[in-house]
Order: C-alpha cells, then structure tokens, then sequence
C-alpha cells in the first residue's frame, strides 16, 4: 500500500508540475494569457507610455513645487505599475513613463489634467446657481456619471468666490469605510484631511451650505466627479465624502482629488510609446542564463545530496513554474530589480534544502535509520528555516508598504519567492523524498553520512577577521573621498540619482535598439565620456539618447557628429535637461523604509531567540555586508542606477538569513550544552553548519554568474555587486556574526555580574 501511495504521490506533483510547466509556456488559452510570454515586464525589459507634461503659466515653476508634483505623481501612478518612473525634463516639464502598457490615450483619459481640481458651491452670494444637472448613475465601469454643467466659465467662479477651495487646499484624501449613523450599515467613504489655509474657507461654506440646504461639487479636469450634500459644517478640517457605491470608487476619487491637489496646473504636452531600455537580447540571455544556473545548480545538488538532491530539483523546478504561474496571477511587473528578489528566493529556496540534507546526514551519522533521519532532519530544520525565512519576510513586507515604487517591485518578488520557497522546500521536497523511500531508495549510502569535523577556531581569529573588514571599509570610505574630491561624486552615480541630458534624435530610417547600442552609442559615448541609455520610440524614426548632463562644447561636438555621421539636419536634433528619476523624497521613503524593517527583524529575533544580542550581531554583520560592497561599488567605479538599492537589499537579505541559520544552531546547542566554553559552543555551531553556508553560497552564486557571463553591460553592473555581497555574506555570517555575538555576550554578562 505504501508504494500505491508513494506512487500516487509522485505522479500528482509530476502531472501538477507538467500542468503548470505547459501554462507557463503556452498560456490558458490560444491567444496565450497566463504564459511566461504574459508577465508584465518593465521600462528596462519591455518599454511602455511615456507623457510628458507641461506647467501651465508664463512663469518659470518653483523648484520646490516642481518636486513635490513629481513626487506627488510618483505616488499616483503606482498604481498603474511600482515600476512607474516620474521625472522633470527642462525648467518647466514632467515626464511619466508607465511601464507595461501601449495605450497612451487610456492613460491620459484616466490619468486627467494635475492641478485642476476645485470646490465649487452651489450658489454665488448673490443667489444664482453655478451648476445645474443631476446624477444620471455609473457607466459601464461602475464610475459615477454626473449630467451636472457649469453656468459660467471656472474663471468667474473663481474671481467671485465660489470656488471654495482648491486642490491645493487638500493636504490628503483616503478611501475607506465607516458606519452610517442612519441605517447603522458599512459604507465606502473618502476622508478629507484640509491644510490650515483650507480650514477655514471650507469652514464658511459648508456652514453656509448646511444652513440652505446646499452642495458642494468637486469638480476635476472639466467634469463633476462628485457633487455631495453637505449634511454638517465642518470645522475641524476633517471631511467626508459618502455615497460611494465601492471600495474601488471610493478609491478611485480619492487618486482624483490627490492628483488635482498638485500645486502646479499641467497639461499634456505630447505622449509616445517607448521600447525597451535593455532590449530583446537582455531578456534572451536573462533567460537564458536562469536556464544555465538552474541546470547547474540542479547537478550540483544531485552530485553532493545524490537521492535528496533529485528531491530538491523537483521541489526547485516547482519553484520556478509557481513563480512564472503567480507572477502572471498577481499581475507583478518583473524588472532586474525583479530578478534581484527572484534570485534571492532561489537562494533561499536552495538553503532550505541544504539544511534540512544536512540534518538528515547528521541524524544518518548518529546512527538512525533512514527513514527516521528524514522525520527528523525536517523537524530539526523547521525552525532554521523558518527564522530565516520570516526574518527576511518581514522587511519584504516592510519595503511592500513604506518603500518608494522600484523598491515595491523587489518586495514583491522577493516575497512571493520567499512564500514559494518554503512551500516547495516544506512540503514539495518532503514529499518527493518520502515516496523515493518508499519506492526503495532506503540504502544509507543514497543519502551519505555526516562527519564530524574538528571545530574551526572562528572566535579565536576574531581580531584577524575583524581588522580585515576594517581595513576594507576604511579603504572605501578613502577611495569614495579621494574620487569625491577628484570628479565631485564619491560613487559613479548614473542617471537615476543625478539626472542628465536626453537627446532626441529623428533619423532617416527605423532603427532598433540593437542597431542604436552597435552605430550610435560608441560615437556618442567618445564624445560625452559618459555610459548612455537608449530608447526608441514606437512607430517613428525617432531614437532618444540620455547620458550625464553636458557642457556647451560636448552639445556642440555631438550634433556635429550626428549631421556628418548620419547625414540629418541639426533641427531633428533635440536636447533637454533632465532631473533624476530616484528623487530625494524616494531615497528619504527607502531608508525609513529598511530602518523599520531592520526594527521589525530585530523585535522579531528577540522574540524567537529571547536574547536581543542575536538580534544586534544579525544587523552588525548586514551593516559590514553592505559597506563592503558600497566600497567595492566605489573601488570599482560600477554604475549606481536604479538597480543599486535592490542589490544592496538583496544582500541585506542574503546576509540576515545566512547569519540566522548558524545562530539557530548557536541556541540549539547552548540547551544541550551546559558549562562547555561559550567560545567552543559558538565554533562547533559554524562548523556544524558549514557546509550549508558553502553549498548555499556557491549555487546563489552559481545563478549570478550566469546572469553575469551572459548578461548586456546594464546587467553585469546589477549581477556583479551582487556576487561580491553573496562572497561577503558568507565570510561576514561565518567569520563576524558569531564573534560579534560572544563579544556582547561577554561584555555583558559582566556587567550583569
């Protein structure tokens, strides 16, 4: 019976497998949706809409106010991708380009006019109405329709005061739901938080409104969007909207009233569809080199783990078909900061594994069976695995809702992987493994046995380990001043963080992005001297260049090349200013976002481990991680772009997990071994879990250097930091945490004492 079922067993996972595995290429229907092909990709990978507004008025725009509309739009079109970019052009434009999507029109008819909302009364004070009409119902969409029109031009209104207020008025709005008072039933409301100037004024119209029975319309872009009875004046600046039939309506006048609450009125200036930056041959050889690491991860785990390691290749191709399957389920937009997170989580995926082999050798070596070791080996893990899984869960989730749009995109990945991961190490793998028993495979040897390895003196050469470290971060900060002080930026920012110039080219013909990076981007890089992006722009000749900003003589010598190189008239030659698309109020929500998941690990950790020590040796040794690689960002003058802050939080995450594992031991050890030296306790538990920190290490970083070897220049600047963290991870886990651990173990106790 017990063969009946191991069969069953693994015929299910295999038909599940193939199930998933056929609709990850073929798609649930002929026109293929659901398909690897399906996955919302972004700018870097696929292109998308790109809109570039103007600031209405004869007046240059405050830089102020241009940055908080852009940053203001960030959050606003989030919800049409996290990957969504926002960005100023010249002295008075703002670009948006949406990843993902071809229909520009859509956007703009959805996105509306910025800076173009009002509060406008019913009546001015002489009596007559400004609007007439009524509510005629919701279209198709389930959006209200409003028959309501304006008497006199917005104009008048204004200059006679019935205009309330503006946007501008508006400090927040948020959809929700309270309890009607009336009825005592859940209704979708939108609350309104007024700034201190708005207080006031809507404080005299709604008073004045309640007291004839009045409302105020809310009127956007050249329509009603909402025009409510006001049923209580209000005072406190604290208003709310009912009457909203849905959550997503509610939702929906909430992101109007935001978007019209802009300081500064825009209008569209022109939108186009934009290709790829990276391109179709990034995404072949990113396929491509996913395929390659994977091949050689999987012989990897079947040549160390033999019959576990079968197991696990099953557990990680179910892995990979789940991720394309619910990447395309939840609608995701996959970028390299995607493939960051994905990247980890088969880490993690394959640590998982590692582990729980590792355990089940250690239990074969003590002399249990094997069926017995499987039992216990994936007992003894759980709690290992957990720990590290959670830990990095937790700032995934942290990041998910406190990060700016390009960290949301790694957080979302990286979370989904996580989830995937234990799942399939958990309960896949397991599986597998215990049908392969069943079906025969009970030979000790198909397992392999654990030696036990004579204890690496860690704690002892903790002053050795530690001056190395220091002397790497030291030689970072020298070189970061010594190139600060040379060309002004201690780091080789790109773009992203310091802006530039874009230039926007019309050729004479159609050319490909492959053709642009081969023809165009060597001549231009020999002139600027500096690294260029490419764009091309859909149905036009029309090729859009950005590079670091340049001086009048470089401009001069590039439209110069351009007419003699290509034959074309200086006037389909057009530059502009560009600001950074990483804006400081992203990179201020980055760090609060990673201080308060470093928080959150750390409470965490004292909880599960009931001794904050762990908790603060865990974050010195990812703070050491990331130094080490922000020195070798410096040293080696690799790009910081938008990729930057994944990398850096991939590493994070690597490290936090690595690091937890070997402390779990650390505690598991400690319970059973009582009055041996704190020192020998800590360097038998790196020991112990030693080779799960190389076998981890090694086919993370398997995967890296696929991406690395085979990867466009973009993508070797994202993989090789990351293989350089995932080196650093390991030495700072083995080589620092435990030290870091004993030295405040040690020094507490004696002041305990």
């Amino acid at each position: 019976m017990k063969k009946n079922r191991a069969v069953i067993i693994l015929l299910c996972i295999l038909v599940i497998l193939v199930g998933v595995g056929y609709v990850d290429l073929f798609g649930v229907n002929a026109s293929g949706d659901g398909s690897a092909a399906d996955i919302n990709l972004g700018l870097d990978l696929a292109g998308g809409v790109s809109i570039t507004y103007q600031v209405v008025g004869d007046e240059t725009p405050d830089s102020t106010d241009m940055q908080d509309t852009i940053y203001k739009l960030q959050q606003r079109v989030v919800g049409y991708s996290t990957e969504a970019i926002v960005y100023q052009e010249g002295t008075d434009r703002i670009n948006i380009e949406i990843p993902g999507v071809s229909d520009a029109n859509t956007i703009l008819k959805e996105l509306g006019r910025p800076g173009a909302l009002y509060f406008i009364a019913q009546t001015n004070a002489d009596g007559e109405s400004n609007y007439t009409g009524g509510y005629s119902g919701t279209d198709a969409n389930g959006k209200p329709v409003y028959n309501y029109t304006l008497n006199r031009p917005i104009e008048e209104l204004i200059e006679d005061g019935s205009v309330v207020i503006t946007g501008t008025d508006v400090a927040d709005a948020q959809a929700g739901s309270q309890r009607d008072d009336v009825t005592g039933n859940s209704q979708y409301v939108v609350s309104l938080t007024l700034t201190e100037e708005g207080t006031q004024a809507f404080a005299d119209a709604t008073t004045k409104a309640l007291a004839s029975g009045e409302s105020i319309a809310i009127y956007y872009d050249g329509n009603f969007v909402s025009v409510p009875r006001v049923s209580a004046a209000i005072t406190d600046g604290n208003a709310v909207i009912t009457g909203q039939s849905t959550f997503e309506e509610a939702q929906r006048l909430a992101s109007t009233i935001r978007i019209g609450g802009l300081k500064l009125e825009l209008e569209q200036l022109h939108s186009k569809v934009v290709g790829a930056q990276l391109g179709v041959d990034a995404i072949r050889t990113s396929l491509l080199a996913g395929a390659i690491g994977l091949v050689l991860v999987a012989l990897f785990m079947i040549a160390v783990y033999r019959i576990p390691g079968v197991a696990s290749v099953v557990g990680l191709l179910s892995y990979v078909a789940l991720v394309i399957l619910l990447l395309n389920g939840f609608a995701m937009t996959l970028t390299l900061s995607g493939i960051a997170g994905i990247i980890l989580s088969i880490g993690m995926a394959v640590d998982a594994n590692v582990i729980i082999f590792a355990r089940i050798r250690e239990e074969l070596a003590a002399g249990k069976t094997v069926k017995n070791a499987i039992q216990a080996g994936f007992s003894k893990a759980f709690s290992a695995i957990i720990d590290g899984n959670i830990t990095t869960l937790i700032a995934a989730f942290v990041l998910l809702f406190l990060g700016p749009g390009s960290v949301k995109g790694f957080a979302q990945t990286l979370a989904l992987g996580i989830v995937l991961s234990m799942f399939t190490s958990l309960v896949v793998t397991r599986y597998v493994l215990n049908a392969f028993y069943e079906l025969g495979a009970k030979n000790e040897k198909l397992y392999g046995l654990s030696k036990e390895r004579k204890p690496l003196p860690i704690v002892e050469k903790k002053g050795i380990f530690m001056g190395i470290s220091a002397a790497l971060i030291l030689a970072g900060f020298v070189v970061m001043g010594v190139y600060g002080q040379k060309t002004g930026d201690a780091l080789n920012y790109s773009l992203d963080f310091k802006g530039g110039t874009a230039v926007t080219v019309a050729f004479d013909h159609p050319m490909t992005l492959e053709e642009a990076n081969r023809d165009v981007v060597p001549l231009i890089e020999e002139i600027t001297g500096s690294a260029v992006q490419v764009q091309t722009v859909q149905d036009t000749n029309e090729v859009i260049f950005k590079m670091d900003t340049l001086d009048v003589d470089q401009s001069e010598a590039l439209n110069r090349m351009l007419m003699d190189t290509f034959g074309m008239e200086e006037k389909r030659i057009n530059s502009e200013t560009i600001s950074s698309t990483i804006s400081d109020e992203m990179k201020s929500d980055t760090v609060i976002a990673v201080l308060v998941a470093i928080v959150c690990m750390l409470i965490y950790i004292r909880i599960r481990f009931k001794d904050l020590r762990f908790g603060l040796s865990s974050i010195a040794a990812l703070l050491h991680d990331v130094l080490v690689v922000l020195a070798f960002y410096a040293a080696a003058r690799v790009s910081v772009s938008n990729t930057f802050v994944a990398c850096m939080l991939t590493i994070v995450g690597y490290s936090i997990n690595a690091t937890i594992v070997i402390f779990d031991r650390i505690r598991e050890n400690m319970s059973v071994s009582r009055g041996e030296d704190l020192g020998q306790v800590i360097n038998r538990s790196i020991t112990q879990t030693m080779s799960r920190s190389i076998f981890t290490s090694l086919t993370t970083f398997i995967m890296v250097a696929a991406l690395y070897v085979l990867g466009v220049t973009s993508i070797r600047d994202f993989a090789l930091p990351l293989m350089v963290g995932i080196v650093c991870g390991t030495y700072s886990s083995v080589c620092l945490a435990g030290s870091f651990w004993y030295i405040l173990r040690k020094k507490t106790v004696k002041k305990e004492k």
